[in-house]
């Protein structure tokens, strides 16, 4: 598998492109069938336009049996949010001197273990089974927190949007809260100081939609995050910094 170079350009006008999107557009994966008759790993084999690059790195993790064996809920990264983050680390290689990395395999196990096991849960859940959450709106809607494989905590909730419509006789909006679609989100926890003043609109969490929800393998759920608006690892730097300090493999 070479696709780092080869994509590498590629990438950075997908993200240009879809930063561009209207929030109508947000599913940018395709089409998918609820119900799938083979394994989360079989579904992910099923689809290498969108996950080669993330079977490559689930192989170095050792946690493709996982997803052949056990009964989880994974929330696939699309091949471009691990693509954005190799790229980011490849320039910091670069920066310091050092030969880029042209396959996968060069990132230590332990880094990819650690950052992938962010997305992957014990146990069944559909959007369905998943508190709301409201980012602007906590203390009411905070979502859910949820182990990951790892034991470490993550938010999951699903976002009720609002619908809004035009009133031309006042000439402003209406706005019938949470009546709109509904989103799940996938959201890793983060602190910092922040001034008292801010602390009613802080979000505390990096937030990775999902594009497409509840893909029904016979060990699970899939869902597919949307690749537009997430990078590997919630932040890329985190992924990069580790990956760079610990070394990575000769070719």
């Amino acid at each position: 598998m070479n696709k780092i170079w080869k994509y590498s350009f590629l990438l950075l006008m997908v993200i240009s492109l879809f930063a561009a999107c209207k929030k109508d557009d947000y599913i940018d994966t395709g089409v998918h069938e609820a119900k799938f008759n083979g394994t989360i790993w079989n579904y992910l084999e099923s689809r290498p336009d969108m996950f080669d690059t993330l079977m490559v790195a689930l192989k170095a993790a050792k946690l493709d049996n996982v997803l052949k064996n056990e009964e989880v809920t994974f929330f696939a990264p699309p091949d471009p949010c691990i693509l954005k983050s190799v790229w980011m680390l490849n320039q910091q290689l670069f920066r310091s001197g050092q030969d880029s990395i042209t396959k996968l395999e060069q990132i230590r196990p332990e880094v990819w273990r650690k950052y992938l096991s962010r997305y992957i849960f014990k146990g069944k859940n559909v959007a369905k089974d998943y508190r709301q959450i409201d980012t602007l709106n906590l203390a009411a809607f905070p979502g859910g927190v949820y182990k990951n494989i790892a034991g470490a905590d993550m938010n999951i909730g699903v976002l009720y949007n609002d619908v809004i419509t035009k009133n031309d006789n006042s000439g402003g909006d209406q706005v019938i809260k949470y009546a709109g679609y509904r989103q799940l989100y996938l959201n890793y926890p983060y602190s910092i100081s922040v001034p008292e003043e801010f602390k009613d609109y802080f979000v505390p969490y990096i937030t990775a939609p999902v594009a497409t929800s509840d893909i029904q393998p016979t060990n699970g759920v899939l869902h597919v995050l949307q690749f537009s608006k997430h990078s590997f690892g919630f932040q890329s730097i985190d992924f990069v910094t580790e990956a760079y300090l610990l070394g990575v493999l000769p070719k």
